[in-house]
């Protein structure tokens, strides 16, 4: 398909079989002589004026930063400009920016024509009049344009919410009550959500702290990849009232983490259609990123409901929405009540002018730069450099990359695995396995600070998203820079049972 970031599918099973090999031996990370004498130094050294302000924001924040992609070993890096392939911290430092907001800058940081028409607009009406604006009506029309399944569109205020609605309008449709979610995945932070989230099996073991277990009560968790264990879940659940949807990344969990195969959504439409649930994909990451036409355009696969994030509003807040066929979508419609059933959202900054050009404006300039084909390419170059640098360095670390979604997994701190119908095996499954988890976490971490200590900006040591603004020279430099890493990784005696 035109404008399409991916080139090429990985098969899971190979990818999986390699990550199984990464956490079933030692942790490799960088040595303790570089960490301390040449990481922390730099930090030290370098990053004052960072951590400072990290101090005293501890004062008034809690954990001292607002988002939690902002924390990084040994402490948040303050930025002050964003500028296309680049950050530039609060003492001067420059990065090759890779995490890209956390993926909906795919134009590049700060991209000048989306800057213009948002000043202009800033200059005449302001950010949001609480009224309708001609912008609402423009970034619909551009989505359903790219993405003919979006026969209709209402812009919300978050990723979250916009899973909120579309649980609320499954539940409407089909009178089912259960939702069947894909174990690992992140669909924001709603109470019947935080469950299951970056561990296949963990449920509400992990991040369900403050919920009460109610919340969560109609919520199912099935291993990825897995099409047995979803149709085996969706027949007990016809014993429960029914499912009123699946709801998956398209790409795989955690934005692709964990890959699955090119036919495992074609696959999953059909176990839906066959026991009445809404197919909904959560296109938050891939959504004008993979392709113009989602994850969807390019796996052929019309989903009832698509929920939006990240790019929909072109980098700017306010990032979220849902659409799908009329059918489902309508029943949103905005408005004094009729009567008659229908999901209720809002929210007083959803659908603000500034947001819905900022989207409108990005996804006509996606289109014009062929911005996905572009970072996709990126990305392949990327993900190739870093595979043959684990080659020439013998180092178990596992590359692969989605388009311009790359991976680059060094601990396999995210690739366990207790996914089971039976929450007894589940839970002894994590228990045994809960502190090494941990460990690698931390040792995912201090990758991080290396590669933060030689300019480069990642999510969380373990994901990189690449850009229109990427080009072969900063790819190539950017090698250069994990290379510098790569040569002081060693094998530790970390990370075995």
């Amino acid at each position: 398909m035109n404008n399409c970031a991916i080139s090429r599918w990985d098969d899971p099973a190979e990818i999986n079989a390699r990550l199984k090999k990464l956490t079933s031996q030692e942790i490799w990370e960088v040595d303790d002589d570089y960490y301390q004498n040449v990481v922390m130094k730099y930090f030290d050294e370098q990053c004052a004026g960072s951590k400072a302000v990290f101090e005293e924001a501890k004062n008034y924040i809690p954990g001292g930063v607002q988002h939690n992609l902002a924390f990084n070993k040994p402490f948040p890096i303050c930025m002050a400009k964003a500028e296309g392939a680049y950050l530039y911290d609060k003492d001067g430092n420059q990065y090759i920016d890779f995490l890209q907001a956390g993926g909906p800058t795919i134009l590049g940081s700060n991209y000048p024509v989306i800057r213009e028409k948002v000043v202009e607009l800033l200059n005449t009406c302001g950010p949001v009049t609480g009224l309708l604006h001609e912008a609402e009506l423009m970034i619909a029309k551009e989505i359903n344009k790219h993405m003919p399944n979006v026969e209709m569109f209402r812009m919300l205020g978050s990723g979250t919410e916009a899973v909120m609605a579309s649980l609320r309008i499954a539940r409407i449709a089909t009178e089912h009550k259960r939702v069947i979610k894909i174990g690992g995945a992140y669909h924001g932070w709603s109470d019947q959500l935080v469950y299951g989230l970056k561990i296949p099996g963990s449920r509400a073991l992990l991040e369900s702290h403050g919920i009460p277990g109610g919340a969560y009560k109609l919520t199912d968790e099935v291993r990825p990849n897995d099409l047995d264990m979803l149709e085996k879940m969706l027949k007990r659940n016809r014993l429960k009232g029914g499912t009123a949807a699946v709801l998956i990344e398209p790409v795989g969990p955690e934005s692709g983490t964990r890959p699955v195969a090119k036919d495992y959504n074609k696959n999953v439409r059909k176990l839906c259609d066959q026991y009445g649930a809404l197919l909904i994909f959560d296109e938050v990451v891939t959504g004008f990123r993979v392709a113009l036409g989602g994850a969807q355009g390019y796996f052929d696969v019309v989903p009832d409901l698509t929920i939006f994030g990240k790019i929909v509003a072109g980098g700017y807040p306010a990032a979220g929405g849902v659409g799908g066929k009329k059918e489902y979508a309508q029943l949103m419609a905005a408005g004094l009540a009729t009567g008659k059933h229908r999901a209720y959202v809002g929210g007083t900054l959803a659908a603000n002018p500034l947001s819905s050009l900022a989207g409108y404006t990005a996804i006509k300039e996606i289109e014009r730069t062929n911005a996905c084909e572009v970072a996709g390419k990126m990305g392949d170059r990327l993900c190739d450099g870093l595979k043959g640098l684990v080659d020439k360095y013998g180092l178990p670390f596992v590359a692969y990359n989605q388009g311009s979604i790359v991976h680059l997994e060094c601990t396999g701190a995210m690739s366990f695995d207790f996914s089971s119908m039976s929450f007894v095996k589940s839970a002894l499954g994590l228990l045994k396995h809960k502190d090494m988890m941990y460990v690698r976490k931390d040792s995912m971490e201090r990758m991080g600070a290396a590669y933060m200590k030689n300019g480069i900006v990642t999510l969380a040591g373990s994901r990189l998203y690449t850009s229109l603004a990427d080009t072969p020279e900063i790819i190539d430099e950017s090698l250069n820079r994990f290379e510098e890493v790569f040569k002081h990784v060693k094998k530790t005696d970390k990370g075995l049972l």
